[in-house]
């Protein structure tokens, strides 16, 4: 999940950016935020025409977590990932 202040990570977009439906994103969302690894708060501005979003951070046990998941990840180089259009 990649975001920034100016374009924060919430719900759909991560159903975009993972290939994943909304009925796996959310709930691992909330074990997250349960587990105190992100944080999530509402949008303040206005949303005409949409419910309003709630957005996603990884905390800095979140982040502490995620690089120690990618350093045990195994690696198979030369094999492409799913987002380069290989198959998981």
């Amino acid at each position: 999940m990649t975001s920034t202040a100016d374009d924060p990570a919430w719900g759909l977009k991560i159903c975009e950016q993972t290939h994943l439906g909304s009925g796996t994103v959310y709930p691992i969302l909330e074990r997250l935020v349960d587990a105190g690894w992100v944080t999530r708060y509402e949008e303040t501005g206005k949303h005409p025409g949409r419910p309003k979003r709630f957005y996603y951070e990884l905390t800095g046990v979140g982040r502490q977590a995620a690089r120690q998941a990618q350093e045990r990840k195994p690696r198979f180089f030369g094999l492409p990932t799913r987002a380069e259009g290989g198959r998981a």
